[in-house]
């Protein structure tokens, strides 16, 4: 990520405090959804309809989720209130990114590299703040590495995704509806584990079973190797009529 330094501070006493919170226009990762359902103590559907829209952006055949604004004078974000951000714990990964901009990609190894850019916006006082970082050490302060292996893992299949695995009716195809349900509405996706035809297609593990019934990680890690296997016909998760071995 390298070792290189930048000042920053964000903080109720900088002039520009919060207005990064206003009029944003904030992508979602899955994980995000995750995490801010669960803190405020919704399903990721309720979520979904409540604190979302979803927008064709970089991926013409799978939409993109991003954060719904208020109808507030400014379109603050919808958890930002007169002392700051409500979920401040569980905020998306770019607010916690920000200043920085981390870009993840796979070397010639398979293994994970990430790059950082620095972002600075015009608005933004926090850059005049005498703290110094490195990417790293900034990234350690506000508890990414929750994120990391989530977020790497969904940014290899959305690129995936510009191939339009979904076959000619894209973005209508019933293989897309289900692909977003497995990345974004985790709770509606444990539903379809457990109700459907699903475990007895699929060589789930008992640890692995009893995991999902109550975590959400581990179900939206499942959902992103379902759709390995679904869409791409690889991955860790095995169909049983294809498992092999003693």
């Amino acid at each position: 990520m390298g070792k290189d330094h930048f000042q920053f501070a964000c903080h109720s006493g900088v002039s520009c405090f919060t207005r990064c919170c206003h009029d944003a226009d904030m992508y979602l990762y899955p994980y995000d959804i995750v995490r801010m359902k669960r803190h405020l103590g919704i399903s990721s559907e309720t979520f979904l309809t409540e604190y979302t829209l979803t927008a064709i952006r970089d991926m013409p055949t799978f939409p993109n989720v991003m954060l719904k604004m208020s109808d507030r004078p400014g379109k603050p974000c919808p958890f930002l209130q007169e002392q700051g951000c409500t979920i401040y714990e569980d905020r998306p990964y770019s607010c916690r990114a920000y200043p920085l901009e981390p870009f993840m990609y796979g070397d010639e190894d398979g293994n994970l590299r990430m790059h950082c850019y620095v972002v600075r916006h015009g608005h933004c006082k926090g850059h005049q703040e005498n703290c110094s970082w490195t990417a790293e050490s900034w990234m350690a302060d506000q508890k990414m590495d929750a994120y990391t292996d989530l977020n790497s893992r969904w940014a290899r299949i959305a690129a995936r995704f510009q191939s339009n695995p979904f076959g000619p009716k894209g973005i209508d195809s019933p293989a897309m509806k289900m692909a977003f349900m497995a990345s974004y509405n985790v709770d509606t996706f444990r539903r379809f584990v457990f109700e459907s035809s699903f475990l007895s297609r699929y060589a789930v593990s008992p640890e692995q079973l009893a995991a999902i019934e109550q975590d959400d990680e581990a179900l939206l890690l499942l959902g992103l190797t379902w759709i390995d296997r679904f869409l791409f016909g690889e991955g860790a998760l095995e169909e049983k009529g294809s498992v092999t071995g003693p």
